[in-house]
């Protein structure tokens, strides 16, 4: 069974050297460090925080904010030293739009943590949303670098969305492939790669990167948008007219319904 994975979920839930960043103030985690939440835990606090962290963490991606405030406050009051723990409260503020507060919280856990790759795409998210996208693309770079991080996908992820806000489309196409590379169910990497194609009239492999996407999740409304436009650009009438049935039967009313309607296709 295929599963329904949400395209534009933010990527320091679920990314090789030489991604070029750009230059920037502020320091670089560096290369050889393990994310402290993957480390042993020495003490009783440590490992109460440790748990209210991952708690946290799980109401986080349920989309339970308030009780991953909770968590990540109370994590943090037990163990202040703990950065998984204020990393945590970061990426809670964040969601909730406390820009002063992520930013607190965020500048710590990297004070605490300097070599966490995690914390460093985390907080690299933070910046490039905050619109310091340059400085936030070094803080990418050296995550996804870090031999001892499991998920570069991540970072690779972001970098990429993060080109795609200063419109560099041919750093952002690297990064997703990147991201895909290492790995290859990454669903909103490959959205992006058939994006990308389509917006430089590749139609081929913008449909293939679709099938693609479209073998590891069930159809969205930006994805069957996206394959209407590209079935019209190719000619193939039939494959526009299935995508565009599929939209107006399951997502009627969405954005990409009603252009659809508009006939804006551009």
């Amino acid at each position: 069974m295929r599963r329904a994975i949400p395209i534009f979920f933010a990527a320091f839930f679920a990314g090789c050297a030489g991604t070029n960043t750009g230059s920037g103030s502020g320091p670089s985690p560096s290369l050889s460090s393990a994310p402290v939440s993957e480390q042993a835990t020495t003490g009783m606090a440590e490992k109460s925080a440790k748990t209210h962290t991952e708690l946290g963490s799980l109401y986080l991606e349920s989309g339970n904010l308030a009780i991953a405030l909770d968590e990540a406050r109370l994590a943090a009051a037990i163990d202040p030293g703990y950065a998984p723990a204020l990393n945590l409260l970061g990426l809670v503020h964040l969601m909730l739009k406390e820009t002063p507060q992520a930013r607190a919280a965020f500048e710590r856990a990297i004070q605490l943590a300097p070599g966490d790759p995690q914390i460093a795409n985390d907080y690299g998210w933070f910046l490039c949303q905050s619109g310091r996208e340059q400085e936030a693309l070094k803080y990418f770079e050296a995550s996804s670098r870090n031999p001892l991080y499991k998920t570069p996908t991540r970072p690779y992820t972001n970098a990429g969305l993060c080109y795609l806000r200063i419109k560099d489309d041919k750093s952002a196409e690297e990064n997703f492939q990147r991201a895909v590379i290492v790995d290859g169910s990454n669903a909103q990497a490959i959205y992006h790669l058939s994006s990308l194609a389509y917006k430089r009239g590749d139609y081929f492999n913008a449909k293939k990167y679709l099938g693609e996407l479209h073998r590891l999740m069930e159809p969205n409304a930006e994805s069957l948008w996206l394959g209407v436009r590209i079935e019209r650009k190719i000619g193939d009438r039939q494959a526009e007219a299935s995508y565009s049935s599929q939209l107006r039967r399951k997502f009627a009313g969405s954005p990409e319904h009603q252009a659809m309607q508009q006939g804006k296709f551009e």
